[in-house]
């Protein structure tokens, strides 16, 4: 390595953040200088009567979206001019317009009494270029005239990106030609970004500049591509306005590492409008890397891919030094799901959604540590005694995701009926948070609690790190009345057990499903027990699901996760049935009968039926309850279908979006068709 980087090497991660303070942002005397300079030229444009009306100067490049590194870098100034009415204006030879803006530099230059130095330079061909200079700081400013496509709106209308596409194409132009047009755009989406991420978008762009010094190449890729990566992965990964900078820089790298990426943002321009969306669709359907400008929908500004193969081998260079002092990364996907070919959606899941052996290896020894807390030390001093744990959730399921949670019910003699869980639940909880306390130094673990918002909560939620873990494990323990009993696994439950739960549910004012958790063995042996390219299936469709929780989190809260579960082994079972089926017809099906809410009714008959009266009457006054009717297999008083209307109007309106996207086309684009699934069971 020689002295390549030397300096950044020689510190470990948790000396990130100070690196960047101390060495990449550039000192605030010099910026300041910098920043009344431009502030300067800006008024002197704007105010000049020789040019052309000047509607605005926007600031572009990393000085306008302030992400200037120490030393050198770059920025731009775009001047919008009335006379440029059009996209195709922009094309035309300006010489004589940029003669006068050069006048008016120099004039600036020679007149104002200016905080940091300026030179000018004016080339035959390119645009005119300004160099300020303040102490160390050095900034290279492009002077680009250029046509207001936004006008006075704060963000574009569909119509700006169609009659931009129109252009291209009568002018034959590059995509992304016109992307100065949206430099405000720019300006704005780095805006409101923290802090502590521009720190690391510093470190993004200083590694960059390392590899190819280095390297001694001049790579083509903008730097603008890598600061959209970085804004990316926080994004999806994180969101925090304080988070670690080496967990960052790791994702970052990683993203790098993969020859999968496909990023781009729905913030000025979306799926809507049909014009714009033929163009997003053939700009995902591209050659990867693919991230799409979020102000253009046109520039794909990761186009040189020449430059990744050599910057995956870099990136691999500096994860393996990271690696070191090993630490976690953001949980970030190189590519979105929308974005994947349907003949893709196997390796999707593959690659990107199941767990691999170490997270399950991990999870299995953090479930270890905690039922062996449960049966042997936490209720050692009390009369409590522990029946049995069960292992529930996606994880116990089979269905998990990468990082999920691990699900513990627990059993004790404390709990002898639904009345008694209702009633002492709250008991047990706070007698457990007090032990995992109490033993974390004798234990060799660590526990951090959630704080509950309820004042008798149902659940226990801590996060659990240990020497013989990675990662810290996240859990949810639940304490619970053993209504089931010695029930062997296979066999159905009693119906009696069944009549006496329905019995309580008329006579109090318990809410259906409150006592699901007695019958996690058999939610769990239910999901289980399904083929694993369905468990894979349930999957994707979870995946699908927290992508919309993530965008609708303003706007309200979504059916139950365990519903989609049950919908998706429904459409299976009615629609295809097979042990080998396509996924993408699955994932269509799964999504159109989301779509058709409001006529859902479904249920099963594995652990209840009709046969006995009290719980006959019952399913057939759920059957007549408010559409969508999704009833847990194992609780016929749970509806995980609600009724809600609204909820499922908000999934209902993403599933339609999401109908024609990439993921439902073949390689011809032509839509895949579902599968013939019947809304109701009756």
């Amino acid at each position: 390595m020689g002295n390549w980087g030397s300096h950044l090497y020689d510190r470990p991660p948790q000396k990130l953040g100070e690196f960047v303070q101390n060495n990449l942002r550039p000192s605030e005397d010099c910026q300041k200088q910098i920043d009344q300079t431009v502030d300067t030229i800006c008024k002197v444009l704007q105010d000049a009567e020789q040019l052309p009306l000047v509607i605005s100067v926007a600031r572009g490049g990393s000085y306008g979206r302030k992400t200037v590194l120490r030393g050198n870098s770059d920025g731009s100034l775009v001047i919008f001019i009335s006379d440029l009415e059009k996209f195709q204006d922009q094309s035309k030879n300006h010489s004589e317009l940029l003669s006068q803006i050069w006048a008016q530099l120099k004039c600036c230059q020679l007149t104002r009494k200016l905080e940091a130095k300026m030179e000018i330079q004016n080339f035959n061909s390119g645009p005119t270029t300004i160099q300020l200079f303040a102490k160390e700081q050095s900034i290279t400013f492009k002077i680009l005239p250029a046509f207001n496509a936004l006008g006075l709106s704060e963000k574009p209308s569909p119509w700006t990106y169609r009659d931009l596409k129109r252009s291209l194409d009568m002018m034959k132009a590059s995509p992304g030609e016109f992307s100065v047009c949206f430099t405000e755009l720019q300006e704005r989406f780095f805006n409101n970004l923290p802090r502590k991420l521009k720190d690391l978008i510093l470190l993004v762009k200083y590694w960059y500049q390392q590899c190819q010094e280095k390297l001694a190449v001049s790579f083509q890729l903008p730097v603008y591509a890598l600061e959209l990566l970085t804004v990316y992965a926080w994004e999806q990964g994180c969101g925090a306005e304080d988070f670690d900078i080496a967990e960052g820089l790791r994702t970052v790298l990683g993203l790098i590492r993969s020859q999968e990426l496909c990023v781009y943002w729905t913030v000025n321009y979306n799926f809507e409008d049909e014009t714009v969306r033929n163009v997003l669709l053939g700009q995902l359907r591209a050659r990867r890397p693919v991230i799409l400008d979020p102000t253009d929908p046109t520039n794909n500004v990761s186009q040189d891919n020449s430059c990744w193969h050599l910057l995956k081998l870099e990136a691999e260079t500096w994860l393996s030094f990271l690696n070191e002092s090993p630490g976690p990364s953001w949980n970030v996907l190189p590519a979105s799901l929308y974005s994947t070919p349907s003949h893709h959606l196997d390796k999707f899941i593959k690659d990107f959604l199941q767990p691999d052996k170490t997270f399950l290896d991990q999870t299995k020894k953090a479930v270890d540590i905690i039922c062996k807390f449960l049966k042997e030390n936490c209720f050692r001093h009390s009369a409590t005694k522990v029946q049995k744990i069960v292992k529930g959730g996606s994880t116990a399921k089979g269905t998990a995701l990468k990082n999920s949670d691990a699900d513990l019910v627990v059993f004790t003699d404390l709990l002898k009926s639904y009345t008694s869980q209702k009633n002492e639940r709250c008991t047990i909880i706070k007698e457990i948070h007090k032990q995992l306390e109490a033993c974390q130094q004798a234990q060799d673990f660590e526990v951090t609690f959630e704080i509950s918002k309820w004042k008798a909560p149902r659940v226990l939620s801590f996060s659990l790190k240990s020497k013989v873990l990675n990662e810290c494990v996240h859990f949810d323990v639940l304490p619970a009345f053993n209504a089931l009993g010695d029930l062997k696994s296979g066999s159905a439950p009693s119906p009696k057990i069944y009549a006496e739960l329905i019995s309580l549910y008329k006579s109090s004012d318990i809410l259906g499903g409150e006592f699901s958790t007695c019958f996690t063995k058999l939610q769990r042996d239910f999901v289980r027990s399904q083929p694993t390219k369905l468990k894979d299936l349930i999957r994707l469709v979870k995946h699908w699901y927290k992508w919309c929780e993530r965008k609708l989190k303003q706007k309200g809260s979504l059916p139950p996760k365990y519903a989609l579960e049950l919908l998706t082994i429904y459409a299976w079972e009615k629609g295809s049935g097979v042990l080998s089926f396509d996924t993408a017809e699955g994932f269509r099906t799964v999504l159109k009968l989301i779509t058709e809410y409001q006529h859902l009714c479904i249920f099963w008959t594995v652990n209840y039926n009709f046969d006995n009266e009290i719980v006959r009457n019952f399913l057939l006054a759920q059957m007549q309850r408010t559409r969508p009717v999704i009833l847990d297999p194992a609780d016929p008083t749970a509806d995980v279908g609600g009724g809600n209307r609204w909820c499922w109007h908000l999934l209902a309106k993403e599933a339609t979006e999401w109908l024609c996207s990439l993921c439902f086309q073949d390689g011809s684009g032509y839509p895949i068709q579902s599968w013939d699934v019947p809304v109701s069971v009756i």
